[in-house]
């Protein structure tokens, strides 16, 4: 047993840096709630740079182009794997520490779009994130199949590329499409309204990942922006004054991402706290119960 845990953590330790570091290409089907799409990835790893497009390839041409984390352009509607795919590229989380609330396990092999496979299961030690399945490309450990279950070990999404290229992609693979809107990376305050806010609650392991405040495209109001993710599990908290607008609290899980809405009172008038991520809904609703208004008197 512990030389299968000893490869099991190799494995997980070769899958994070491989995400950062190789380059490839592909096709994959994703279900979630029931619902299959088709979709193509593009990825570029050169020097340290992190290039990738995602592009749904059924209904409406639903699509992502970045580079290291940041979108270049992005479709009215973000593309439905890529919190999955993205998982390990938010700020890198050490092996040690994911072991506190994570258990990896070696479980077999398998075959992936014409390729051999492992199977490393990462289990989840407490109820506040889910457990995974990854089929690891035997070759380079890049993810060739995901399954993610919740504490029944029942299937809540999956991903899997049916067919997988190692070339290094072109300059015409990354050229958007006319859904791809430009997107602003103008600097935006946030200190302010961010020290006005505190959770009195997170589920442990998480931490803050990032966080801004940017006006809301449609009202020009200004919503506020927390990541947080624990190296596996991600979620992010919107802060959304309401202005006089009726709003109810909400709960709603499709797959393994759930959303959660909380009307939180304060001096200057209702807000809305929303949590969205892939983290159980019991989690997920805490999270948004626990978050406090700290400018002020509020409930």
């Amino acid at each position: 047993m512990p030389a299968l845990a000893a490869d099991a953590d190799e494995w997980m330790s070769r899958f994070i840096e491989a995400e950062h570091r190789r380059s490839y290409s592909g096709t994959f089907v994703y279900e979630k709630d029931g619902n299959l799409s088709t979709h193509a990835v593009w990825q570029v790893a050169h020097d340290g740079v992190l290039r990738e497009r995602l592009l749904q390839l059924d209904g409406d041409p639903v699509e992502l182009v970045q580079g290291n984390g940041h979108s270049a352009c992005m479709s009215d509607e973000v593309p439905a794997p890529i919190g999955v795919l993205q998982l390990w590229q938010a700020v890198p989380f050490d092996l040690e520490t994911l072991s506190r609330y994570y258990q990896f396990r070696l479980t077999g092999e398998s075959r992936i779009a014409a390729r051999p496979a492992v199977v490393l299961v990462i289990e989840a030690r407490d109820q506040f994130r889910h457990s995974l399945e990854l089929h690891l490309d035997r070759e380079t450990a890049l993810l060739l199949k995901s399954v993610v279950r919740d504490d029944q070990q029942l299937p809540l999404e999956r991903l899997q590329f049916v067919s997988f290229d190692l070339s290094t992609a072109s300059a015409e693979d990354f050229r958007p499409g006319e859904a791809c809107k430009p997107v602003s990376h103008e600097p935006h305050s946030s200190v302010e309204q961010q020290a006005q806010w505190r959770l009195d609650w997170l589920p442990p392991g998480f931490r803050l990942l990032a966080s801004e405040t940017r006006p809301d495209p449609l009202s020009g109001v200004p919503v506020a922006w927390f990541g947080y993710g624990d190296g596996v599990a991600r979620f992010s908290i919107f802060l959304e004054p309401l202005n006089e607008q009726a709003a109810d609290s909400m709960s709603r899980q499709i797959g393994s991402t759930v959303a959660v809405s909380h009307r939180i009172s304060t001096q200057d008038g209702g807000v809305m706290a929303t949590v969205l991520g892939d983290i159980p809904l019991g989690a997920a609703e805490r999270v948004a119960w626990s978050m406090r208004y700290t400018g002020g008197i509020g409930r």
